[in-house]
């Protein structure tokens, strides 16, 4: 499927620091109503959705994407999934255009039955103590030999894939991670107060990454722990989230790294007036990390975001709150403390005595940059990718999760939202748009990195493999039918 349309495209000198060498390029809509490659004809069969987390394989020139749990939110049936697609990419700006969807592939479980995106204890004979099949991805990374690594939120978990999408095996998930009551029960559906140790409910692994040789992975926690607060904050005032560091061939956890999101005062002083400010309760819980991707050595990408912005549930709100944060950051984990067997319970800010952080720095302000090329800004910055080599630099290219537009009412009742024209709709799933509006897109947004930005990242990213290797490459993704179903998509 291709998507053709018009690519937006500005400048944005004054959105980056002064010495980056950073520019925008374009953005690309992917229609909101789109379907992908999967069987059926319902939203929750087959509604496009790609940008929880995304990726970029230099040999096939193809990006991929993966969805979330689906448009239900945990409380419909979808089977989370991949989507392969291709964009054209100017050599010299790197705008991009005609995104070209190549391939879908369902997540499976060993024994072939799909995974769902289904809260636990929803699940055929589910509980709230075992995950089940239920499974909601929120990061991608792939080997060279085509297999994929995913993180889920659920977990948190993380699993590696075959090419083709049925699970070869799963990590073993740190223990402090997993969520807990008071008496020590695992829950993985119920949040604060009944849950007092481990991930913050719907906050698990939001992102995974490989080094550049596929032996050590490192995924990261959306938002603090629970318990890494006081005791009375469970984890929504914190600072601190972490980054788990996995050995690949193991599967096991070899150590955990502190990272701090950028403090609540200096997020709030970029709102207009304090009417809107985020409140304390909301620093680890309505802001968060979206995204890790290694750049090289000891060194990642983050992307760190609010809540606030375009998308289907804030589009209904009488007015869109104005944005704190959505800015990407590179980090450097060496001379990091390993804190596996650390709880930050003595501060909701400061870490312990003797424990040091990854080192951050800002490397681009999205919302800065997409202010000043006069586009709106989604609530949801999800995925990152690297790639391609451009004549001078590199593109990087961001995906947004759209939620697939899709809104559910108190009872589990599925709804579209459509916008435009200066307002916002809510219809029953399925049913046009009103004239004049459309379901909400996902959206790319291209970048060109050169100078020094540039010679920070691994040559690693970029490569090619050798000619022999083409063959596995192409029958990696596992298409059926004719060599390569494409389905063409009109973009704008």
């Amino acid at each position: 499927m291709r998507y053709t349309g018009i690519a937006l495209v500005a400048a944005m000198a004054a959105a980056v620091p002064a010495n980056a060498a950073i520019a925008f390029g374009s953005v690309l809509a992917v229609p909101g109503g789109a379907s992908d490659l999967a069987p059926g004809s319902t939203p929750n069969d087959n509604r496009l959705s790609f940008g929880s987390d995304m990726i970029y394989h230099a040999g096939s020139d193809t990006f991929y994407g993966v969805s979330d749990r689906g448009p239900g939110g945990g409380t419909i049936d979808f089977a989370p999934r991949i989507e392969a697609f291709k964009v054209n990419i100017d050599n010299n700006t790197g705008a991009i255009s005609g995104f070209n969807l190549t391939a879908t592939k369902v997540f499976k479980q060993a024994d072939g039955t799909p995974y769902s995106g289904l809260f636990p204890d929803r699940l055929p004979g589910g509980s709230k103590t075992a995950l089940g099949n239920a499974l909601d991805t929120e990061g991608v990374a792939r080997f060279s030999n085509g297999q994929f690594l995913i993180s889920d939120e659920y977990g948190p978990s993380v699993m590696l894939m075959s090419r083709e999408g049925k699970l070869i095996r799963t990590f073993e998930t740190p223990a402090n991670l997993i969520p807990r009551q008071a008496d020590s029960t695992v829950n993985y559906v119920d949040g604060r107060p009944t849950t007092t140790a481990g991930r913050q409910d719907n906050r698990g692994f939001e992102g995974i990454t490989l080094s550049g040789d596929g032996t050590k992975a490192w995924a990261i926690m959306q938002d603090p722990l629970l318990d890494d607060s006081t005791s009375t904050a469970n984890g929504r005032r914190s600072t601190n989230l972490r980054i788990v560091e996995f050995d690949v061939a193991t599967g096991k956890a070899t150590a955990q790294y502190a990272y701090q999101l950028e403090t609540l005062a200096s997020i709030n002083t970029r709102i207009p007036g304090t009417a809107d400010d985020f409140t304390e309760n909301a620093q680890g819980r309505n802001i968060g990390a979206s995204s890790i991707t290694w750049i090289g050595g000891t060194k990642f990408l983050v992307i760190e975001r609010d809540n606030r912005g375009e998308g289907p549930d804030n589009l209904l709100a009488p007015a869109l709150l104005p944005i704190g944060t959505k800015r990407i950051y590179m980090i450097d984990i060496a001379g990091a403390t390993d804190v596996s067997n650390i709880v930050f319970n003595t501060s909701n800010t400061a870490l312990p005595n003797g424990v040091t952080a990854v080192s951050k720095t800002l490397f681009l302000d999205v919302a800065s940059a997409l202010t000043v090329a006069g586009l709106p800004i989604p609530e949801k910055f999800e995925g990152l990718a690297i790639g391609p080599r451009l004549a001078d630099g590199f593109a990087l290219l961001l995906a947004t999760d759209n939620d697939f537009s899709v809104t559910q009412n108190g009872s589990n009742v599925q709804f579209d939202v459509c916008t435009g024209g200066g307002s916002t709709t809510q219809v029953a799933l399925g049913d046009p748009c009103p004239n004049g509006q459309a379901l909400v897109p996902s959206r790319l947004y291209s970048f060109k990195v050169s100078g020094a930005d540039a010679a920070s990242f691994s040559a690693s990213l970029f490569s090619v493999p050798e000619p022999s290797s083409w063959a596995m490459l192409i029958a990696g993704f596992g298409l059926t039918g004719a060599a390569m179903r494409r389905r063409r998509i009109v973009t704008a």
